[in-house]
């Protein structure tokens, strides 16, 4: 399907917008006591984009993708005391509204940071930077703890370096 630019930048921005009310659904509704409000929004959010897909499977398989690694990841920093995160029923595994999130951030891989895709320096120079900052934020709004304080965050800072070109790689050969 052929996209005019002027719609094209219409949907990166709304990838990005929902992105984003996505973030703040899973994170605030964790910090309230509500975890389970998050992923509910998330669904809300990706059933359209995986309806509308070019290829519906191919984008299935890049959330999964997604969920899976970040349920290993968060999981394993939450069992080193890491992270602890609101919300958790069976720790140290990562709860839903995380995994939500990480399925949310799939679906930006091909869309609104698919132009990462081109340059593994640049995303995970991004990565180094933004994946703290984010944690940072839920933290501060009272989705998870830093019980190790600033270790939990150089390990997002290492674990992200690595992770987000993966994803960009998995989410080009998925779409090509």
């Amino acid at each position: 399907m052929n996209f005019r630019p002027g719609r094209e930048a219409l949907l990166l921005l709304l990838n990005l917008l929902a992105f984003q009310a996505g973030w703040f659904a899973c994170v605030l509704g964790a910090a309230r006591g509500w975890p389970l409000f998050g992923p509910l929004v998330a669904v809300v959010i990706i059933a359209p984009t995986a309806w509308f897909a070019p290829r519906p499977r191919a984008f299935l398989l890049l959330l999964a993708t997604g969920a899976l690694v970040g349920l290993c990841w968060d999981s394993t920093l939450a069992a080193l005391g890491l992270m602890r995160f609101a919300g958790t029923h069976f720790a140290p595994l990562a709860p839903l509204w995380i995994v939500a999130l990480w399925v949310l951030f799939a679906s930006t891989c091909n869309r609104s940071l698919r132009w990462l895709q081109s340059s593994v320096p640049l995303a995970v120079a991004l990565a180094v930077v933004a994946a703290p900052l984010s944690y940072l934020a839920g933290a501060r709004l009272g989705a998870l703890q830093l019980p190790r304080g600033t270790a939990g965050l150089v390990a997002q800072a290492v674990g992200w370096g690595v992770i987000l070109p993966a994803l960009l790689h998995v989410a080009k050969r998925l779409d090509a």
